[in-house]
């Protein structure tokens, strides 16, 4: 039942990823100001969104794991940090494509890029204090306060350009009165959030079994050896 599951899953993720990139290139209209480069907006956005939905899962799951203990909600963090860091990546990585043509420079710290940018470091020092403590009970604490904490970046990061003046492009969706997009370009917008975070679900689910594909062997391990000292 599993196993078709995730068959059915990694279909769907595929077919939506196709449509996806099909309205992305083929349907979506050509903006008037920026051209093509525009397009980069359909992968870039939605991968922002997945980025504060997988630090939104690690928040959760971290005060579940402080009030509960529970070894599945720390699990869980650690796999949506390690798969949220890949979206996070990805997000600073497409920015600069965009921001080249458009700007003329790379990088800017605005805002929303700086803030942005801590998001990644705290994804970083996240996966970092799993992988440098060298006791998992206290690696499990401290990163799950790190992942609660750092979740104030998540809404500010949000509201930055509603908040200041930023160089990056005011907000098109839910921005207020002159914002919007046209019919065909938010349609295309919002297949692309829902098949990105198709993806992100799919990747995390595949992390969350090989973690509990681990825990599996070190129980057995475990009743391995408890069985060889008793022989």
């Amino acid at each position: 039942m599993a196993k078709g599951l995730h068959s059915v899953h990694f279909f769907a993720t595929l077919a939506w990823m196709l449509l996806a990139f099909w309205m992305i290139f083929l349907y979506a209209p050509q903006e008037l100001t920026m051209g093509e480069v525009q397009r980069i907006f359909y992968i870039h956005a939605p991968l922002a969104w997945v980025a504060g939905t997988a630090y939104t899962i690690v928040f959760l799951s971290s005060v579940i794991y402080l009030w509960k203990r529970s070894p599945l909600a720390d699990e869980l963090a650690h796999a949506a940090g390690e798969v949220g860091f890949i979206f996070c990546s990805s997000l600073l990585f497409t920015g600069p494509l965009w921001a080249k043509p458009v700007w003329g420079i790379w990088w800017t710290w605005d805002a929303r890029l700086t803030l942005t940018f801590v998001l990644w470091l705290l994804f970083v020092s996240y996966l970092m204090l799993r992988s440098y403590v060298s006791s998992p009970g206290r690696a499990a604490t401290l990163a799950a306060v790190v992942g609660i904490i750092g979740f104030v970046d998540v809404p500010i990061d949000y509201m930055a350009i509603r908040w200041w003046r930023t160089q990056h492009p005011q907000p098109v969706i839910a921005g207020g009165e002159g914002s919007g997009l046209d019919p065909r370009m938010f349609l295309t917008f919002m297949v692309c959030v829902g098949a990105f975070h198709c993806l992100f679900s799919y990747l995390l689910a595949q992390r969350f079994r090989v973690s509990k594909a681990r825990r599996e062997v070190s129980a057995l391990r475990r009743t391995l050896a408890t069985r060889f000292s008793e022989d």
